[in-house]
């Protein structure tokens, strides 16, 4: 069993929350201590031992009488039994599917909801890269898979997204130009951000943030990117930044649940090693986060992957927290993980990798990002205009 977990002094404001026994406690106790309204908006809620505990505690709050709003995406919850959401509907559960296929807005296939939160009585917040499915949670024979979230107390943020998930779960649309942020400046968290990512409704505040960041970073980036397969924009921003100077570290996929998405960042190595950027891959289960830190005062956790289908078709959703306590004691627990990664440097990679290795790399590099392409690119000119 591997130790990925280090415990950050937890804020009044935020705390950070790690995949496994971490978040599901959490998820299952604003659950069942809550009183008003939930609402739950996720890419994927599997009917399988953590999804039937989740939803246990979902009709014991139904039960008394709590308002309860889930959002699943049509793609990601395609498994999702239909009598059990006509189950849950009849218990008062209120739960739709975003974009079922065979609709209208599934033409759009890479418009998905990917992103996860769930809101508390207005209160609490959880957002991040986790979904609602056994191999978030680790099973007795398998760790969970490697991923973050931040738990959130605070109103202003809270009602805001609050009115944010009634917004998506009932009209199907996302409040333009509206920037969710709370300045806490109580000496351990200076602000917190909800950063949205919506290319199709003009939300691009994730890809921008990420871009700016790295560009003017000053001293150290480290990114822990799953499905890592970034554009021309973004390799270009970490390129300048480290010719500035700049140490940037990636923690990236060992395994991959998407071997061909592994393949394709493989074949990026060789480019990344040019800029002097460190690699490093996690093996001890499948890497699913999707955060950074940069200059040691700002931190992104959330569910946007630094790829194109993150960039230009997800409905995505990340936290970003001023805070150097926080970003400091986040890096620690990387630098613990780095420690347990193996490190890719270019003799390694010439080892590892032969002629034909370096083919299927390519190929497959070029076979994601048409996919990404045909996805997000085609049919946005047509789906501008419906939305």
């Amino acid at each position: 069993m591997h130790n990925n977990k280090t415990t950050l002094s937890t804020t009044k404001n935020v705390a950070l929350v790690h995949s496994g026994e971490d978040y599901f406690n959490r998820l299952e106790r604003l659950i069942l201590e809550s009183k008003s309204e939930i609402h739950i908006q996720t890419y994927i809620f599997d009917y399988d031992v953590t999804g039937k505990k989740i939803i246990s505690a979902l009709k014991e709050a139904a039960s008394r009488k709590v308002k309860i709003h889930i959002l699943i995406d049509g793609f990601g919850s395609l498994s999702f039994p239909t009598e059990i959401i006509n189950e849950l509907k009849k218990e008062g559960i209120d739960i739709r599917v975003f974009s079922p296929f065979f609709s209208a807005n599934s033409l759009y296939i890479g418009r998905r909801l990917h992103h996860k939160i769930v809101v508390s009585d207005a209160k609490t917040t959880l957002i991040g890269g986790i979904n609602i499915a056994d191999k978030y949670h680790g099973t007795e024979k398998l760790e969970p898979w490697l991923d973050y979230a931040i738990e959130i107390n605070d109103e202003n943020i809270a009602k805001s997204l609050q009115e944010l998930c009634r917004d998506i779960y009932f009209k199907n649309r996302i409040i333009r130009r509206k920037k969710i942020t709370s300045i806490i400046d109580k000496g351990e968290v200076n602000s917190i951000s909800v950063l949205q990512n919506d290319w199709l409704k003009r939300k691009n505040e994730i890809f921008k943030a990420y871009t700016n960041k790295i560009i003017n970073a000053k001293k150290e980036i480290f990114i822990i990117g799953s499905y890592f397969l970034p554009g021309k924009k973004l390799i270009n921003s970490l390129k300048k930044a480290s010719e500035k100077g700049v140490k940037i570290k990636l923690i990236l996929s060992g395994i991959s649940d998407v071997p061909l998405a592994r393949r394709a960042s493989i074949h990026l190595y060789s480019k990344l090693l040019r800029f002097n950027i460190e690699l490093f891959e996690w093996k001890s289960s499948i890497l699913h986060g999707k955060t950074a830190v940069i200059d040691s005062n700002w931190t992104t956790i959330g569910s946007f992957n630094l790829n194109n289908l993150s960039s230009f078709g997800s409905i995505e959703m990340n936290v970003a927290i001023d805070s150097a306590q926080f970003a400091k004691e986040y890096e620690i627990h990387l630098n613990e993980i780095i420690a347990q990664c193996d490190q890719i440097t270019t003799e390694t990679l010439t080892l590892k990798y032969g002629l034909a290795s370096k083919f299927i790399n390519w190929i497959s590099y070029w076979t994601s990002r048409t996919i990404e392409i045909m996805v997000t690119y085609i049919p946005h000119k047509r789906f501008r205009r419906l939305y």
